[in-house]
């Protein structure tokens, strides 16, 4: 694993924590952070012996948002350096949602802005009850553009357009509500939540679970209903017919546990 200056990873008992690693600033992310994420992902994704992973902020934020002092420098760019960087951080949350590995955001603090984005992009969101988030672009004349995908399939097209639209802040439980995340609750039973999230995740197959994050994407987005006739039948016969596949129902007819799960 790369040596990261915006963030720490940990990998133990099959998990990989990325904690975004700049609390001085409330974990606000630069370019430099948009790089390493993208490369922290592209490498735990090629780690079999990672089941999931964990995002997550140190210090008194899960995330801030983007760094003031990168916004500064963006301000001056001209529209070609513009779309590159903006490219590079939609290519970030991409990653994020692609990964074949079960993601869950762990929110405390405050959510603003972009850091709306990473958590949108996790397949599981959990967070603090008093956590406070906002989609506060429009408050400087901007938009939350490159999060829209992953916040609008969050939280639907008009949850989308009361929180994009008016920039309010909300907390955790209502951002539960809104379906932005999936579970609020006291800080003090977070940690008990995810650990029960992480035990189920690891007692599933692994190919199985990236198979399926698969198949809900092309479900979701990329296929008919007449293509999907197919395309399920073609991924449950392929599934069925691989080495996992054909442990995980012979353990279920022998009333044992599949080999992927650790006494």
């Amino acid at each position: 694993m790369a040596n990261y200056t915006t963030l720490k990873i940990e990998i133990s008992e099959e998990i990989a924590v990325i904690s975004l690693n700049r609390p001085d600033i409330r974990n606000a992310f630069n370019e430099v952070m948009i790089a390493e994420m993208i490369s922290a992902f592209r490498t735990i994704e090629k780690d079999d012996s990672v089941r999931a992973i964990i995002m997550r902020g140190e210090g008194k934020s899960f995330c801030a948002g983007a760094d003031l002092n990168w916004m500064k420098g963006v301000a001056g760019y001209s529209y070609e350096q513009n779309y590159e960087e903006s490219f590079r951080l939609s290519q970030c949350f991409y990653t994020i949602y692609t990964s074949p590995k079960p993601t869950i955001a762990v929110v405390h603090g405050a959510a603003i802005g972009g850091a709306n984005g990473l958590l949108a992009a996790c397949d599981i969101a959990v967070c603090d009850d008093d956590t406070v988030f906002s989609l506060s672009e429009v408050k400087i004349g901007i938009v939350p553009a490159c999060i829209s995908p992953y916040v609008i399939k969050r939280v639907g097209e008009y949850g989308a357009r009361e929180l994009m639209l008016t920039g309010r802040r909300i907390n955790g439980k209502e951002a539960e509500h809104f379906r932005l995340v999936n579970k609020s609750l006291p800080s003090a039973e977070i940690q008990a939540y995810v650990d029960d999230l992480v035990s189920l995740l690891k007692t599933s197959g692994p190919n199985a679970i990236a198979h399926c994050k698969k198949l809900i994407d092309e479900v979701a987005n990329n296929i008919t209903l007449d293509e999907a006739l197919s395309y399920t039948a073609h991924m449950i016969a392929e599934i069925r017919a691989s080495e996992e596949g054909q442990e995980g129902m012979a353990a279920f007819l022998e009333k044992r546990k599949p080999n992927w799960v650790k006494e």
